[in-house]
């Protein structure tokens, strides 16, 4: 499931920087496999849980597998979201009109990429890393508010295109939340502690 996720993210921007709507298409018709693959694993956590009753490290892992697959879920949304908005925009020049879109769009994907192989690894250095780097996204969300800012004034015409690609850097902001969610929980599974709160 992870990786479907991080794949979705990666065909979204290939498919907006190469104006492959047909590959757009494909990662909406694909978040419907991580929506089923996100209630099976739910199902089965859950199972676990009621039939084994879990206790210490092991209820650790499983309530964390809950929440994880919750944010990648949320993740895999935000991609075909995007996907969307991609295929509303249909524009050769759009994915470069906002200079510090492309920029943001590597930004999160690297740190999806990155938080799930913290969670896989139990990585918690790595974990707190991807944490402080949610930072950078903001800054770059902050940038590309003020290059629409900049595209409207300049081009009043390109209203709609620059509020669409407003929406894609808040969804990109979006998904680099939940990917520093991933990290917390993934430091959670190892300590028991959440936003350095014990929990259990």
């Amino acid at each position: 499931m992870a990786h479907m996720v991080e794949s979705a993210i990666e065909q979204t921007f290939m498919a907006f920087e190469d104006q492959d709507y047909t590959m757009a298409e494909d990662v909406i018709k694909g978040d419907r496999t991580v929506n089923d693959m996100e209630r099976a694993i739910e199902s089965r956590c859950l199972s676990l849980i009621l039939r084994q009753q879990p206790v210490a490290s092991d209820l650790r892992q499983v309530s964390t597998a809950l929440k994880v697959v919750t944010d990648l879920e949320r993740i895999g949304d935000h991609a075909s979201d995007i996907a969307e908005l991609i295929l509303r925009i249909k524009s050769e020049h759009a994915y470069h009109i906002v200079k510090h879109l492309p920029v943001m769009a590597a930004s999160a994907n690297a740190m999806v990429h990155d938080a799930i192989e913290a969670f896989i690894n139990q990585d918690l250095d790595s974990a707190m890393e991807i944490i402080e780097r949610d930072d950078e996204v903001d800054t770059l969300f902050n940038q590309v508010k003020d290059d629409v800012i900049h595209l409207l004034k300049s081009s009043p015409d390109q209203a709609d295109q620059g509020i669409d690609l407003l929406m894609v850097a808040k969804y990109l902001e979006r998904i680099g939340d939940h990917a520093v969610n991933v990290c917390e929980w993934t430091q959670f599974s190892k300590t028991g502690a959440l936003k350095n709160v014990r929990i259990m």
